[in-house]
């Protein structure tokens, strides 16, 4: 099939069924969150929408070299460097009704090129695939199974849902995606959402060669008012061959506090812990490491609404990870790193998002690519065109 009449052939469809709000959601039928009572009332929404989200970039490191075409290595959205690019585009096609749903979404950009490098070349376009069934007629209970968009976290890989136009650094260091079966409750007053699900692994739709698996995910989130979402997501599973035996227990804990208000703040931590790995002496004798490598990331983000059609955002991030299980410097500290950004944001059109942001990182060691020597500081500017419908 060539890849461009298609393309070309779902814009058209995709225009014919477009539909817009305010930043005009994208929006994914297994999310987690609950729905509204409009939601819940599902004949009005049944049937097929076809929308589409395409965001532009340019990003400028001021502290690498001029010939330098990458930024750095662990970061996985707006990666290019000095360069007009797309960070992620898709078209998605959604189904709903009152039992059944599904979504597929094809996607391109360097967020697909750089997140899914791992996987087989046949998935790596796959942004959605998924099927749902609702499993009770009368409750919220949902059973999903395939590729979904991971509930760990609260930022995504489209960058118009998140207060930030980059990803913090607790973001691009864990899971995007997710493949496996879930099955998500919502209470009927809307405040509770639970979710489990059995997973393919970490950020994996193809699992890990010499790991048997499976990995468990587990997500507990509380609104107890439109004003706060506290949230607690897990993993258990590992990332590294059964041989090894470095099992891998993970926490994502969040709280949004006042998002639709003018002054906005989400609080975020990540923690976890990969098991030292099973060593071999000269004789051949396997011995248990003992104990345990644990990484963690704290970050701040609040917004501040100047006008109906913009914000100003603020970051302020920590990641540590001394022993590389998730970052890897070779250097004698490892990953030690401060962030900061300052961002503008301008709803040009509803469906049309400008975005500018600074960041600066700071690390306790010089691992950063320099002009003369390695560095400790790094700073950049992105901008970002995001259009949806």
């Amino acid at each position: 099939m060539k890849k461009k009449t298609l393309f070309s052939t779902t814009i058209a469809v995709a225009l014919a069924a477009t539909y817009l709000d305010s930043y005009a959601q994208t929006t994914d039928t297994t999310a987690t969150s609950a729905p509204t009572q409009a939601q819940t009332q599902a004949s009005p929404n049944s049937g097929l929408t076809v929308s589409g989200y395409v965001e532009a970039y340019y990003s400028h490191d001021f502290t690498a070299l001029k010939t330098a075409q990458e930024r750095p290595g662990f970061l996985y959205n707006h990666k290019r460097n000095r360069e007009v690019n797309i960070n992620l585009a898709f078209l998605k096609a959604a189904y709903t009704s009152d039992r059944i749903r599904g979504n597929l979404a094809l996607q391109v950009g360097n967020y697909a090129q750089y997140n899914y490098a791992a996987e087989q070349t046949l998935v790596q376009n796959i942004f959605e695939a998924n099927a749902g069934v609702k499993l009770s007629k009368n409750r919220d209970l949902w059973l999903d199974a395939g590729v979904f968009s991971s509930h760990i976290g609260f930022e995504s890989a489209i960058s118009k849902d998140c207060w930030t136009l980059t990803r913090s650094l607790l973001a691009e260091n864990s899971p995007y995606y997710l493949s496996g079966a879930k099955v998500t409750y919502n209470t009927p007053n809307g405040k509770w959402t639970v979710l489990g699900s059995v997973l393919n692994g970490w950020q994996r739709v193809k699992k890990l060669d010499g790991y048997s698996g499976p990995s468990i995910s587990t997500q507990v989130q509380y609104r107890p008012s439109s004003n706060l979402t506290l949230n607690w997501s897990s993993f258990v599973g590992a990332d590294r061959p059964d041989s090894l035996k470095q099992g891998r227990f993970f926490n994502n804990f969040y709280a949004v506090i006042n998002p639709a208000g003018r002054f906005g703040v989400i609080l975020g931590f990540d923690i976890g812990a990969d098991r030292k790995p099973v060593v071999r002496t000269g004789s051949d004798t396997r011995v248990d490491g003992g104990g345990s490598y644990v990484w963690y990331s704290p970050v701040v983000i609040a917004r501040y609404k100047t006008s109906d059609k913009s914000y100003v955002n603020g970051r302020v991030e920590y990641y540590n990870d001394p022993n590389g299980v998730i970052i890897s410097t070779g250097t004698l500290n490892g990953f030690k790193t401060v962030g900061y950004s300052l961002g503008y944001d301008y709803a040009m059109l509803p469906n049309a998002l400008f975005r500018v942001e600074g960041k600066v990182y700071d690390s306790k060691d010089p691992i950063f690519e320099g002009k003369t020597n390695a560095s400790r500081m790094n700073s950049s500017l992105t901008t970002s065109l995001a259009v949806s419908f």
